[in-house]
């Protein structure tokens, strides 16, 4: 399912791509670690060095990081070149409430916890159901996605998911997106994405499931699991080899993966479960300094450790400091009613 609305005009000075990569990566030198505040739109974010102009965000569904010491760089190199180049750690964090597909990325795209009474977004299924047929519905009062915010400021806005279920952002920020692609075949998926780079769009977000997919059908894990990673990790590797193709691209693209939450065995539902709750976040682009690890960068969060942090307290980066961290790339303020990185403190480049 494919729509599309007319590009508004490109609102950046430069035309180029910058690319969050969302989802479970990976570390070369990483070891198997079994070791609710609102900002004001006039507050001034800060300037995003390199000044990107389009940024992708790749999730990778259930992206479990210890799959990639196990893979190796000769089972996932896409996943270890791009944490050699860029900023990473393999120790964040999922939402505390949840680990599962939908509430997780809704937490990406606004910033917030799940729970609703606690300001938080109130996706806690992760189903095609049409009730509630809106975040706002669920949440029992409005809610804003980093979409929004980019829409208002005049830059085009993409997703790319390879699961029905993402239709209901479609119903909740209607006017945000100038293109929706829901496709589950991650290999076409993966080529609109590539054919739509042509196009001068600010962001785009995609999500593969291939390794939820075969974790459900086969344990997470599993061999059937891994290759599914593997094949995930080419799919990356032809974005990612389009980018750097055109110099352009190139030069002004800024690229992070992360994922929804990892996945053990049977199931990745318990968010007790270290397995679960512990996800990859990586950050490739001008300006970020490679090889380096991302709670290096930011003294302020705290890595966890094998712990589950709420959401009082030093924080470790999660998955949901994602919409602060596309919005303060592009210089814009934080997503209204946001908590997670509201300050736009997250640091992905060097001093």
């Amino acid at each position: 399912m494919t729509t599309a609305r007319t590009r508004r005009p490109f609102a950046l000075a430069t035309a180029v791509a910058g690319l969050v990569l969302v989802a479970g990566a990976a570390c070369a030198q990483a070891t198997d670690h079994d070791p609710g505040i609102e900002l004001s739109a006039s507050s001034a974010p800060r300037a995003a060095a390199g000044s990107p102009t389009s940024v992708i965000t790749v999730s990778i569904d259930a992206f479990n990081p210890r799959a990639l010491r196990l893979l190796g760089p000769s089972g996932a190199p896409t996943l270890h070149r791009l944490i050699d180049q860029g900023a990473s750690t393999l120790n964040a964090r999922t939402e505390y409430e949840m680990t599962v597909t939908l509430p997780n990325h809704t937490g990406m795209v606004t910033g917030r916890r799940i729970e609703a009474s606690s300001g938080g977004h109130g996706v806690t299924w992760n189903d095609d159901r049409l009730s509630p047929t809106t975040v706002d519905a669920a949440a029992g009062h409005h809610v804003v996605s980093l979409f929004s915010v980019l829409d208002e400021h005049g830059l085009g806005t993409a997703l790319f998911a390879s699961k029905t279920k993402f239709s209901l952002w479609q119903r909740s920020w209607p006017t945000a997106f100038d293109k929706v692609d829901i496709t589950e075949g991650n290999g076409s998926l993966v080529r609109h994405l590539i054919a739509d780079l042509a196009t001068p769009r600010s962001y785009r977000f995609l999500h593969l499931s291939a390794p939820d997919v075969a974790g459900h059908a086969h344990g997470f894990m599993s061999k059937p699991y891994l290759k599914a990673i593997r094949q995930t990790d080419r799919r990356l590797g032809k974005v990612v080899a389009a980018i750097d193709a055109d110099p352009a691209l190139r030069k002004s693209t800024v690229l992070m993966v992360t994922a929804d939450h990892g996945g053990k065995g049977a199931s990745h539902e318990m968010p007790t479960v270290f397995a679960n709750y512990r996800v990859p976040f990586i950050v490739r682009g001008p300006g970020v300094p490679t090889g380096a690890d991302l709670y290096d960068l930011n003294p302020t969060y705290r890595d966890p450790g094998r712990s589950r942090p709420t959401y009082a307290g030093p924080q470790p980066i999660r998955n949901g400091d994602v919409a602060n961290l596309v919005t303060s790339l592009f210089g814009l303020p934080s997503v209204s009613g946001s908590e997670l990185d509201a300050a736009q403190d997250l640091r992905v480049y060097g001093s």
